[in-house]
Order: C-alpha cells, then sequence, then structure tokens
C-alpha cells in the first residue's frame, strides 16, 4: 500500500492507484470512490456512480457481493487471472472503470490505469506493456484507434456504455486483428445484462449473461410475446440496492425485477434495444428514439461519431438536429443518405459539426454540453 494512503469511506478518483489501494485496504467496510456527499453504503456494500450521459451523475448503492458474483463468472468467459494484464482507461469515479480495475485486482490481474492519459499516450501503453484486456467505452476505443498505433498483443476488448459501429469495429480491427470484441449491454444498477461476441448480429446488443433473466413488459407490466417492443425487465444475482440519500433515481422494482428505462424487444437473434424512454420524443405523433437515429448516422461513411437532439417545432412537435464528428465537406451526401434511409420526418434537419468529442469521466457522451449548443442556435 502507498505510503500515506489511509482508507476512508470516500476515496477521491485520483490518483488512482491510491484509490484502490485504500479501498482494497477497508477490508470489507462500505465505501465510493470519488463523487460528493456523505457514503450512505455500509459494511459489505459500496457506492458507484452512473454514467450520468442523460443529467448528473446518481450515486448507486449495491453489495461488493453482486461484483464479487460477475468476477467469478469473468474469470471463466475470458480467463481475466494471473499473468493477464488489463487496461483500465476510465476514471474510477465511474461504475465500469471501478468494476474492470477491481475484478483485474481481485482475480489476481495486472491492472494498468490509464486515466488521464492523452489517447495517444494511451495507445502508446497498451503497446508498450503488451496489454492482452482492455476495458473501454466506444468513445474511449474512437480516441485510441484514431492514432493509428498497433496493438498486436491485445486479445480482448470488452466494450460497455453504448454500441460499437460498424466503421469502428473495422478500424480495431487494422490495429488490433487479434482482439475479440465482446460487447456487453447493461447499466450501473444491473451491471451485466446481455453480452455479444462475433457470432451475435449488429442489430443485437447479445443474449442474456449467465444468471440473468429478461421480460419484455407493456405499460401495465404484461409480458409480451416474443418480437414484440416493450420495456426492458431484468432480474440476477448483480443488481442493485438503491439509489443514495432521497435520490429516487430513474430504475423501478416489481416483484424482484428491475427495469432502468430501456425499450427493446426479444428475439430468436437476441436483445434489440430501441432507445432510452427518457430520450424517446413525438414526431408528428410518433414516438423516436434518437439512438436509433445515431447508429445509422455513424454508420455513414465521413461520420466518426453522431448525437441527435430535439427542437420544439410547432407543426411536428419536434424536429432533429444532428451533431457530427467528422468529414464536414460531405455533409450534404450525409443528409441526402439520412432522408433516403430515415424518411424527411427522421432525416436531421441542420447538422453541428465539432472537431472533437464532449465525453464524461465515464467515457460516455456529454449530451449536456451537445444540448446547450443546440439550444444556443437561433
Amino acid at each position: 500500500m502507498p505510503r500515506g494512503v489511509v482508507f476512508t469511506a470516500q476515496v477521491p478518483d485520483r490518483p488512482g492507484g491510491a484509490a484502490l489501494a485504500a479501498v482494497l485496504a477497508g477490508r470489507g467496510a462500505g465505501f465510493r470512490v470519488g463523487g460528493a456527499g456523505e457514503v450512505a453504503a455500509g459494511e459489505g456494500c459500496f457506492e458507484t456512480l452512473t454514467g450520468g450521459s442523460l443529467g448528473g451523475s446518481r450515486r448507486v448503492v449495491r453489495t461488493q457481493a453482486s461484483w464479487l458474483a460477475s468476477f467469478a463468472v469473468n474469470a471463466r468467459l475470458f480467463g481475466i487471472g494471473p499473468g493477464l494484464r488489463v487496461a483500465v482507461p476510465g476514471r474510477l469515479s465511474q461504475s465500469l472503470a471501478l468494476y474492470a480495475a477491481l475484478e483485474g485486482l481481485v482475480l489476481g490481474a495486472e491492472v494498468h490505469l490509464l486515466d488521464g492519459l492523452r489517447p495517444d499516450r494511451m495507445a502508446q501503453a497498451l503497446a508498450q506493456r503488451r496489454i492482452g484486456v482492455i476495458y473501454a467505452t466506444p468513445v474511449h476505443l474512437a480516441q485510441m484507434v484514431a492514432c493509428g498505433v498497433a496493438l498486436p498483443d491485445l486479445r480482448l476488448v470488452l466494450v460497455g456504455g453504448a454500441k460499437l459501429e460498424a466503421g469502428l469495429r473495422a478500424e480495431l480491427r487494422a490495429v488490433a486483428p487479434a482482439a475479440v470484441v465482446r460487447e456487453f449491454y447493461g447499466a450501473a444498477e444491473a451491471s451485466f445484462i446481455t453480452l455479444a461476441g462475433p457470432e451475435d448480429g449488429v442489430e443485437t446488443v447479445g443474449r442474456v449473461y449467465p444468471g440473468v433473466e429478461l421480460r419484455i413488459c407493456d405499460a401495465d407490466g404484461a409480458d409480451l410475446p416474443e418480437g414484440a417492443v416493450g420495456e426492458v425487465w431484468v432480474r440476477s444475482p448483480y443488481l442493485f440496492q438503491s439509489y443514495a440519500g432521497e435520490d429516487a433515481g430513474s430504475a423501478r422494482w416489481r416483484d424482484g425485477w428491475l427495469t432502468v428505462g430501456e425499450i427493446g424487444a426479444l428475439t430468436p437473434a437476441g436483445l434489440v434495444l430501441r432507445g432510452r424512454a427518457g430520450r424517446m420524443l413525438t414526431i408528428a405523433g410518433q414516438n423516436v428514439f434518437p439512438e436509433e437515429i445515431e447508429r445509422f448516422l455513424a454508420g455513414l461513411p465521413g461520420v466518426a461519431r453522431a448525437a441527435v437532439l430535439a427542437r420544439a417545432d410547432a407543426l411536428r412537435g419536434h424536429v432533429l438536429w444532428a451533431v457530427l464528428m467528422g468529414e464536414q465537406a460531405r455533409e450534404r451526401e450525409i443528409l441526402v443518405a439520412a432522408r433516403a434511409g430515415l424518411g424527411p420526418m427522421l432525416a436531421p434537419r441542420r447538422v453541428i459539426w465539432r472537431q472533437d468529442w464532449p465525453v464524461l469521466g465515464s467515457g460516455k457522451t456529454d449530451f449536456g454540453t451537445l444540448r446547450r449548443e443546440v439550444d444556443a442556435w437561433r
């Protein structure tokens, strides 16, 4: 343990090594890495933070056993253990990064914290340290892959936080040809829900993670048949206990089942997500999920990153604007493709281009910053 580190319930998230040492020195006591406010987690529990892409981060209370259970599953699924080098680019105040770091340490792997490095330095560290496994969001991966550093030792990429688009997947394959990509869908409140591999269709987020049960329900809580779109409910040993303090949060419980407000359908190919109920909007009486339009735009040539936001419209209820990063010279081509593929109602009416992409400490898109930029246009 580094000199001068004393365990307290609330641990600063930087430097990361000192934070992890403090957590492990606590020997099961409640803790939180980063964040503000009194820690509500007691013995055998801890707090972590949600990604916060739709607003401020929430404090989530869960048992330490809920993570330890999936550590054991991942040791079997991915071979995480002694002799393996695991890289974590995210900030430890966020659930995904903290999970990856603690899992690696508990299972005996060599954990490399990359938080605070520039993307090119992160990519160089992966190569120079001969990293075998990385836990990352698509934003982290896009930033590193763009540096063009060859990663021949990388054998497993575990992707969470958002869907990995086809273009980024191809770029990743070019710099890390030996790496297997496994995408997982989950939430800070639910941990792992589904897991996808090379054999799964790109339209899905995979099939249920070991130990997880899924249901798709209508607004009254009744089960819907295969292929029908409704709210995704999950039951597993990996669920959280509550939000900290008096925060009501966005997740809901019903008879031991949990939903975080995701809308989707269970199909023979796996779980297909439409988007979050919290982002759904109405255009000319039709429910629209911006996530679906973002996935379409991100798959077009010349688009590196995409976000879709709404502006109020007296006639249609809302119209859509796109914030893009990529080749601005191809804007007309992109808009033509969007109208052809999405129809005139769902195609963005206007594009704002960015040279960089705003991200939160979790590695997810900072929609708050993008929202302010869209609202500032007149």
